[in-house]
This record gives C-alpha cells, sequence and structure tokens, in this order.
C-alpha cells in the first residue's frame, strides 16, 4: 500500500466533518420522525417518496436506491406505513412485479404543515451560500459520493 499523501491529515479531518454533518442530520431525522410517530428509517422512505414521485408512484427499487437500503427492507417498512394510512402500494400496470408506492393525503398534509419550519432549516443551514456555491457544494458532492461508493466496494471486495 502506498504511503498515505502530504494531505493525509486534512483527509481525516474533512471525514470527521462529514461524520460529523451526518451525525447531525441523523438526529434531525429522528425528531422529525418522532413527530410522525414514525422510525428515522420509515421517515427517511417517506421523504424520499415524497421527493420522488411525480404522480404515478415511486418504484420500491428507486426508493431502496435512494435511501441506501435493501429493497427487502423498504417492502417491509412500507408496509408498515400502508398500515397506518401514510402511504398506498399498487402494482405497477405495465409490470406486475414492480410495486408503486406514494404518500396518502393525510401523509402529505402533515408533510405539507412543517413545509416552512424545513424551509427556514434549510435557509439557516445555507446561508452562507449563494446559488453559485450551492450548485459547486452539489457537484463536489456528487463526485465524492461515487469515489466512496467505488471506495467502499473495492474495501468489501478487499480490492484496494
Amino acid at each position: 500500500m502506498p504511503a498515505p499523501s502530504k494531505d493525509y491529515t486534512t483527509y481525516r479531518e474533512i471525514f470527521w466533518d462529514l461524520i460529523s454533518i451526518t451525525s447531525n442530520l441523523e438526529d434531525m431525522r429522528r425528531h422529525w420522525a418522532k413527530k410522525f410517530g414514525v422510525t428515522g428509517p420509515q421517515w427517511a422512505i417517506m421523504l424520499a417518496i415524497n421527493d420522488m414521485d411525480k404522480g404515478g408512484g415511486v418504484p420500491v427499487g428507486e426508493v431502496s436506491a435512494k435511501i441506501h437500503a435493501v429493497s427487502t427492507f423498504v417492502t417491509t417498512q412500507t408496509k408498515l406505513l400502508e398500515q397506518r394510512g401514510l402511504l398506498t402500494r399498487v402494482s405497477s400496470t405495465a409490470d406486475a412485479r414492480v410495486v408503486l408506492m406514494s404518500l396518502s393525503d393525510r401523509a402529505r398534509k402533515e408533510i405539507a404543515r412543517y413545509f416552512g419550519q424545513w424551509g427556514d432549516l434549510h435557509s439557516f443551514i445555507f446561508a452562507d451560500f449563494d446559488a453559485a456555491a450551492l450548485r459547486d457544494i452539489k457537484q463536489k458532492l456528487e463526485f465524492l459520493k461515487r469515489r466512496t461508493d467505488i471506495a467502499s466496494r473495492r474495501t468489501a471486495a478487499d480490492d484496494f
């Protein structure tokens, strides 16, 4: 294995910052989930569906990819959310093997009720960034996401 680069200390600092940000986001997710009486992962599923549904429902596989969870977990959790009246699950008319999920009217109304508070939080978090800086951050994070995905697979395969 090659020796660490001169910036190894900076890399570690960035990783710790990312871990801290992730922890803060997880705490926020748990607090929002509690308001809805659901678990943190269920809340993530609901938000993913809310963001991705353009009117026809969202396949389980797409939600799984968005929240980085296996489809069997998403299926189990969405069945529980359906039982609670927070979302609907229907088979796709194009392919009956595909389950399409949408938030219920009740869930949409509940989410809309908190929309202003989310906007305020987002404004606070990103207050020091103009539109160009936000686009730059998003681009760099997408790059890091791709690289960490590759690194994760390499680590799992002991191929590094």
